[in-house]
Protein backbone atom coordinates (compact mmCIF):
# COMPACT_ATOMS: atom_id res chain seq x y z
CA UNK A 1 0.00 0.00 0.00
CA UNK A 2 1.21 3.56 -1.08
CA UNK A 3 1.80 5.63 2.37
CA UNK A 4 0.17 8.69 0.44
CA UNK A 5 -2.88 6.70 0.82
CA UNK A 6 -3.01 7.03 4.63
CA UNK A 7 -4.58 9.26 6.82
CA UNK A 8 -3.33 9.46 10.66
CA UNK A 9 -6.53 11.15 12.62
CA UNK A 10 -5.69 12.01 16.21
CA UNK A 11 -8.16 12.56 18.51
CA UNK A 12 -8.41 13.43 21.79
CA UNK A 13 -11.95 11.97 22.75
CA UNK A 14 -10.23 8.91 21.65
CA UNK A 15 -8.58 6.99 24.90
CA UNK A 16 -7.27 3.59 24.02
CA UNK A 17 -9.31 2.02 20.86
CA UNK A 18 -7.59 2.54 17.43
CA UNK A 19 -9.64 2.24 14.06
CA UNK A 20 -9.31 1.79 10.73
CA UNK A 21 -11.80 2.99 7.47
CA UNK A 22 -10.85 1.56 3.83
CA UNK A 23 -12.26 3.23 1.30
CA UNK A 24 -11.78 3.57 -2.56
CA UNK A 25 -7.95 3.01 -2.11
CA UNK A 26 -7.64 5.51 0.61
CA UNK A 27 -7.16 3.94 4.44
CA UNK A 28 -7.75 6.45 7.74
CA UNK A 29 -6.42 5.34 10.98
CA UNK A 30 -8.11 6.71 14.04
CA UNK A 31 -5.78 7.12 17.11
CA UNK A 32 -5.88 8.27 20.56
CA UNK A 33 -4.26 12.17 20.54
CA UNK A 34 -2.01 11.33 23.61
CA UNK A 35 -0.21 7.98 21.92
CA UNK A 36 3.53 8.76 22.09
CA UNK A 37 4.94 8.71 18.59
CA UNK A 38 7.06 5.34 18.88
CA UNK A 39 3.58 3.52 19.68
CA UNK A 40 1.93 5.58 16.85
CA UNK A 41 4.00 4.10 14.54
CA UNK A 42 3.84 0.30 15.64
CA UNK A 43 0.13 0.81 15.33
CA UNK A 44 0.13 2.63 11.85
CA UNK A 45 2.41 -0.41 10.93
CA UNK A 46 0.12 -2.76 12.51
CA UNK A 47 -3.08 -1.25 10.86
CA UNK A 48 -1.58 -1.30 7.62
CA UNK A 49 -0.93 -4.83 7.71
CA UNK A 50 -4.06 -5.87 8.74
CA UNK A 51 -5.73 -3.73 6.27
CA UNK A 52 -3.63 -5.48 3.58
CA UNK A 53 -4.15 -8.85 4.71
CA UNK A 54 -7.89 -7.60 4.34
CA UNK A 55 -7.54 -7.09 0.58
CA UNK A 56 -6.12 -10.20 0.20
CA UNK A 57 -8.74 -12.16 1.76
CA UNK A 58 -11.20 -10.03 -0.67
CA UNK A 59 -9.80 -10.64 -3.55
CA UNK A 60 -9.41 -14.32 -2.60
CA UNK A 61 -13.05 -14.64 -2.11
CA UNK A 62 -13.56 -13.39 -5.88
CA UNK A 63 -11.22 -16.16 -6.76
CA UNK A 64 -13.40 -19.13 -4.57
CA UNK A 65 -15.91 -19.04 -7.66
CA UNK A 66 -13.16 -20.43 -9.63
CA UNK A 67 -12.24 -22.71 -7.51
CA UNK A 68 -15.41 -24.13 -7.17
CA UNK A 69 -16.43 -24.28 -10.74
CA UNK A 70 -12.77 -26.07 -11.60
CA UNK A 71 -13.90 -28.62 -8.57
CA UNK A 72 -17.06 -29.13 -10.03
CA UNK A 73 -15.28 -30.00 -13.53
CA UNK A 74 -13.71 -32.87 -11.58
CA UNK A 75 -16.21 -34.18 -9.29
CA UNK A 76 -18.11 -34.66 -12.65
CA UNK A 77 -15.38 -36.30 -14.26
CA UNK A 78 -13.72 -38.52 -12.12
CA UNK A 79 -16.57 -38.80 -9.34
CA UNK A 80 -20.01 -38.74 -11.05
CA UNK A 81 -20.85 -35.81 -9.62
CA UNK A 82 -21.27 -37.28 -6.49
CA UNK A 83 -19.58 -35.23 -3.86
CA UNK A 84 -20.78 -32.47 -2.03
CA UNK A 85 -18.66 -30.01 -0.78
CA UNK A 86 -17.27 -26.18 -0.13
CA UNK A 87 -14.06 -25.59 -1.36
CA UNK A 88 -12.07 -21.80 -0.82
CA UNK A 89 -9.06 -20.63 -0.73
CA UNK A 90 -6.94 -19.59 2.32
CA UNK A 91 -4.07 -17.65 3.44
CA UNK A 92 -3.22 -19.43 6.19
CA UNK A 93 -1.89 -22.45 4.92
CA UNK A 94 1.61 -22.22 4.68
CA UNK A 95 2.56 -25.60 5.08
CA UNK A 96 0.29 -27.92 2.97
CA UNK A 97 -0.93 -26.66 -0.09
CA UNK A 98 -4.98 -28.21 0.80
CA UNK A 99 -6.69 -29.80 3.25
CA UNK A 100 -10.05 -31.16 3.54
CA UNK A 101 -12.11 -32.10 6.54
CA UNK A 102 -14.47 -34.82 5.22
CA UNK A 103 -16.46 -34.38 8.12
CA UNK A 104 -17.98 -31.56 7.13
CA UNK A 105 -17.03 -31.88 3.65
CA UNK A 106 -14.92 -28.48 3.93
CA UNK A 107 -11.66 -28.19 1.51
CA UNK A 108 -9.36 -25.61 2.17
CA UNK A 109 -6.61 -24.80 -1.10
CA UNK A 110 -3.66 -22.50 0.19
CA UNK A 111 -3.51 -19.27 -1.45
CA UNK A 112 0.02 -20.27 -2.86
CA UNK A 113 -1.52 -22.67 -5.30
CA UNK A 114 -2.67 -20.15 -7.46
CA UNK A 115 0.54 -18.92 -8.66
CA UNK A 116 1.24 -23.04 -9.71
CA UNK A 117 1.02 -24.42 -13.16
CA UNK A 118 -2.61 -25.21 -13.62
CA UNK A 119 -1.84 -29.38 -13.89
CA UNK A 120 -0.40 -28.91 -10.31
CA UNK A 121 -3.62 -26.94 -9.23
CA UNK A 122 -5.97 -29.38 -10.90
CA UNK A 123 -3.80 -32.08 -9.26
CA UNK A 124 -4.21 -30.58 -5.73
CA UNK A 125 -8.12 -30.09 -5.94
CA UNK A 126 -8.63 -33.90 -6.92
CA UNK A 127 -5.91 -35.00 -4.51
CA UNK A 128 -8.31 -33.15 -1.92
CA UNK A 129 -11.83 -34.10 -3.14
CA UNK A 130 -10.78 -37.81 -3.25
CA UNK A 131 -10.03 -37.23 0.91
CA UNK A 132 -13.80 -36.84 0.61
CA UNK A 133 -14.24 -40.67 -0.28
CA UNK A 134 -10.79 -41.70 1.34
CA UNK A 135 -9.73 -39.84 4.64
CA UNK A 136 -6.52 -41.78 4.48
CA UNK A 137 -3.68 -42.15 1.67
CA UNK A 138 -4.83 -45.72 1.57
CA UNK A 139 -4.56 -47.74 -1.51
CA UNK A 140 -7.65 -47.31 -2.92
CA UNK A 141 -7.03 -42.74 -2.57
CA UNK A 142 -4.05 -43.17 -4.64
CA UNK A 143 -6.02 -45.45 -7.65
CA UNK A 144 -8.48 -42.42 -7.41
CA UNK A 145 -6.08 -39.65 -7.51
CA UNK A 146 -3.93 -41.62 -10.19
CA UNK A 147 -6.90 -41.17 -12.48
CA UNK A 148 -5.84 -38.03 -13.11
CA UNK A 149 -3.48 -38.11 -16.25
CA UNK A 150 -0.70 -35.56 -14.80
CA UNK A 151 -0.91 -36.79 -11.16
CA UNK A 152 2.81 -38.00 -11.83
CA UNK A 153 4.20 -34.97 -13.27
CA UNK A 154 2.36 -33.06 -10.15
CA UNK A 155 3.64 -35.04 -7.65
CA UNK A 156 7.16 -34.66 -9.26
CA UNK A 157 6.60 -30.42 -9.46
CA UNK A 158 5.72 -30.07 -5.63
CA UNK A 159 8.83 -32.56 -5.00
CA UNK A 160 11.25 -30.28 -6.61
CA UNK A 161 9.74 -27.34 -5.14
CA UNK A 162 10.74 -28.99 -2.02
CA UNK A 163 7.22 -29.12 -0.23
CA UNK A 164 7.37 -31.76 1.28
CA UNK A 165 3.41 -32.31 0.47
CA UNK A 166 3.80 -35.57 -1.39
CA UNK A 167 2.63 -38.58 0.78
CA UNK A 168 5.26 -41.36 0.77
CA UNK A 169 2.86 -44.15 1.59
CA UNK A 170 1.23 -44.35 -2.35
CA UNK A 171 3.68 -47.72 -3.03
Amino acid sequence: MDVSQITVIRSTRRKRTIQTKYAHGHLSIYLPAGMSKSEENRWISKMIKRNEQSEQKRLLRKSDHWLFDRAQLFNKKYFDGELDFSINYALNQNSRFGSCTSADKTIRISDKVKTMPLWVQDYIIIHELTHLLYPDHSKQFWEKVNQYPYAERAKGYLIAIGSGAVDETEN
